[in-house]
């Protein structure tokens, strides 16, 4: 009796993969079927004929697979296999594979995947602005890694930095306090806040919620509040505080080649770029203005063809793209801002602080948790061991609604944490014994429905 293998999927002409394949194949997760091929598919799980199984015989040992050798699917953390050396397992991330060394493919990866540390430009040191009031512009949710920015750009290179905080509805108690705490301590940096109307947002919210089962929108929707604001203000940088683990996230993810990686430093492709912005008479770009058109048009407009042809979807920022054209007005600001950034070359630099770097080689949580306590006022999560997104209160909606429908193969997108949290153990940035201790306690991972997911249903149904 032959049967497709656990986490392989027959679905029209092709045999779709959701989980993480081993290196070499980590990202060659679809098998087109022939016709013939796809008959004797759709007949699984079956006896098959000496013909058949030449007819499948690319197939049979990989996708497809005697009944006794299908893979069983861990139910819990306590039946999962765990990586050798990083916290992945088959249970966060069912259909992850391990080599004979006992190594998941972020593992196996690593030297790889060592340089890949930002899509947009890194930059670490910044000149003072002569045609602005603010140096630098970030946007602050008040958790650990954007308290860390502005600390470091505040405090460290004692620029005068624009803070720019999305109230959302879901604003922790405790990153509401660092928020209000950073005012109080941080005297070069100046707070401005939006809002988003009830109205609106519980438009946008409900249509996302239809499309991710969660209706988590940042940063993306905070970038359409506010880029106005920095043409405006005539801000040069506008600074991402992302840690390492969520940029390397994309590409595990199969949402940035190796290539997106290395645009900034592609001086052909960039001066081919500017040529053709000149012969239309528009300004060059600047490092990470290119980024920052590409991800504010994005936005405005949706994915460009391109991308879409070349297989490197977003989901994300795709399904909040769709979600914010229920309420279409608040996109108005962002197109004439666009427009008139790009006409005259007033286009804030989209870039990266390298956390690793500034912090003298690892990004350690622990570490860093400890310096922004003191420093900026910080207020912790009551969850003592949490590390990952610390300022909101539906994260763990977030990433359970992620899991399960990963797990459930109704999405190809692996769970952006369990990518995030495996990563940061292999990379230093926080322990083994650490990253299992939040994997458990504090993250979303659960076939069972979290109790925090009442919290947005609460908030559409008011």
């Amino acid at each position: 009796m032959y049967d497709i293998q656990s986490r392989w999927r027959l679905e029209g002409s092709i045999l779709r993969y959701y989980g993480l394949r081993n290196q070499p194949d980590t990202f060659k997760n679809t098998v087109r079927l022939t016709k013939k091929q796809r008959a004797i598919v759709e007949r699984l799980p079956c006896e098959l004929t000496p013909k058949e199984a030449y007819a499948l015989k690319n197939l049979i040992g990989v996708q497809i697979v005697k009944s006794e050798d299908k893979i069983a699917i861990p139910k819990g953390f306590d039946e999962a296999r765990f990586c050798k050396t990083c916290v992945a397992n088959d249970f966060m991330i069912p259909g992850i594979e391990f080599d004979a060394e006992g190594k998941c493919p972020i593992c196996q990866s690593a030297d790889k995947t060592k340089e890949l540390k930002s899509i947009v430009p890194i930059v670490n040191t910044f000149p003072r602005s002569k045609r602005s009031r603010f140096d630098v512009a970030v946007f602050y949710t008040g958790g650990k890694d954007s308290t860390y920015l502005l600390y470091y750009l505040s405090k460290k290179l004692k620029l005068r930095v624009l803070a720019l905080t999305w109230e959302i509805p879901y604003m922790s108690d405790c990153a509401r306090r660092s928020v209000e705490n950073a005012k109080a301590t941080l005297d070069s940096v100046e707070f401005i806040s939006r809002r988003v109307s009830s109205d609106d947002l519980k438009r946008i919210y409900k249509k996302l919620y239809s499309l991710n089962g969660n209706t988590c929108a940042c940063p993306s929707l905070a970038y359409v509040l506010f880029y106005s604001e920095l043409v405006a203000n005539k801000v040069p940088y506008f600074v991402a505080g992302n840690e390492p683990a969520q940029m390397l996230g994309l590409y595990f993810n199969h949402m940035a080649p190796k290539f997106a990686y290395t645009f900034a430093q592609n001086k052909v492709l960039n001066f081919l770029l500017n040529v053709g912005r000149v012969l239309t008479l528009r300004p060059p770009l600047k490092k990470g203005q290119f980024h920052t058109l590409a991800t504010m048009k994005q936005l405005a407009y949706g994915d460009s063809r391109l991308k879409n042809l070349a297989g490197y979807r977003n989901p994300l920022v795709q399904n909040v793209c769709e979600a914010i054209r229920e309420a279409p007005n608040i996109l108005t600001p962002l197109k004439r801002a666009i427009r008139a950034s790009s006409r005259t070359g007033n286009i804030p630099a989209f870039v990266q602080v390298d956390f690793d770097e500034i912090s003298g080689g690892a990004y350690e949580w622990r570490k860093i948790k400890d310096i922004i306590i003191r420093e900026c006022g910080w207020v912790a999560p009551e969850e003592a061991d949490k590390g990952l997104h610390t300022s909101c209160k539906i994260e763990k909606c977030k990433e359970h609604s992620q899991f399960v429908r990963f797990y459930e193969m109704k999405s190809t997108m692996i769970p952006f944490s369990a990518l995030e949290i495996a990563i940061a153990g292999r990379s230093n940035n926080l322990s083994r014994e650490e990253a299992l201790s939040e994997l458990k306690s504090s993250l979303g991972f659960s076939l069972e429905e979290i109790p925090e997911c009442a919290i947005m249903r609460e908030y559409l149904e008011q």
